[in-house]
């Protein structure tokens, strides 16, 4: 199956009579395979909710979403979803964490084993495997989270804000490292964003999003040559003209704020 993504006129609508939101409205998009896509913009954008669409877990009002020609109607396992909240479970350890997802599969334990060991060396996790979630350090938990999802091999990573709660130096660190093996696999990888910079330093693409209802704004090639400078002129210009575009539907959040609540 191939991994590109077709959004086509997605809108999504919470609820019904007068209190409606309308999350999303008449998004298209194609994610071809391999690409590294950021959605960018301020909270209550729908960039959450579209995410989820496209995992499967919230039905669309109108639209439709397909990977690979075929309808996205539920969660798949093609596509891998990881959360900021590190979505571990408390009671196994490290490699159990990360085998949990080959297990529910039926994957012989042998085979398994070799996957574990593979992907827990690959992200530096060997020497933590027998620890528990709670004597981990975030980005040491994000690590794991990441790792249960690329044992399973999904084409598709879905990451809703997997480094948002991090330090800086622990999330630059895990930037690059996603940015490696993103490199060696060449997954499509679609990741939800507040952070201009972060999301200038991932993507190969930005898709800029309005205030609710969720538009696309802006739909922006990144042609920033990889490894890429933070502090370069380049970089620096995008970044101006994205915090430009996103300050905008900042502002209609904040006066939107005193009207009700957003949906992200």
């Amino acid at each position: 199956m191939s991994a590109e993504i077709v959004i086509a006129n997605a809108s999504k609508v919470f609820g019904s009579g007068s209190g409606a939101v309308a999350a999303l409205q008449d998004i298209s998009a194609t994610v071809p395979e391999g690409q590294f896509l950021c959605l960018l913009g301020p909270s209550g954008c729908g960039k959450s909710t579209l995410l989820n669409a496209v995992a499967g877990f919230t039905p669309l009002t109108e639209g439709a979403i397909t990977l690979g020609g075929a309808p996205i109607v539920e969660p798949g396992p093609e596509r891998g979803m990881v959360f900021q909240e590190y979505a571990l479970f408390p009671w196994m350890n490290v490699e159990d964490n990360v085998r949990f997802g080959l297990d529910i599969k039926g994957v012989d334990r042998s085979e398994a084993a070799v996957t574990v060991d593979r992907i827990v060396a690959k992200l530096g996790l060997s020497d933590f495997r027998k620890r528990y979630p709670k004597d981990l350090s975030g980005g040491m938990r994000q690590r794991v989270a990441i790792a249960r999802i690329l044992a399973l091999d999904p084409p598709v990573m879905l990451m809703d804000e997997p480094f948002g709660a991090l330090d800086a130096l622990t999330r630059r660190t895990l930037q690059d490292e996603l940015l490696r093996i993103w490199a060696e696999s060449r997954k499509t990888i679609v990741f939800v964003t507040h952070s201009i910079e972060e999301a200038i330093y991932l993507a190969d693409r930005i898709l800029v999003m309005t205030y609710r209802p969720g538009r696309i704004k802006r739909d922006l090639v990144v042609e920033i040559p990889r490894p890429r400078d933070t502090a370069s002129g380049a970089f620096n210009a995008l970044k101006r003209e994205l915090a430009a575009l996103v300050m905008e539907e900042q502002k209609r959040f904040t006066d939107a704020e005193l009207h009700g609540a957003a949906v992200d």
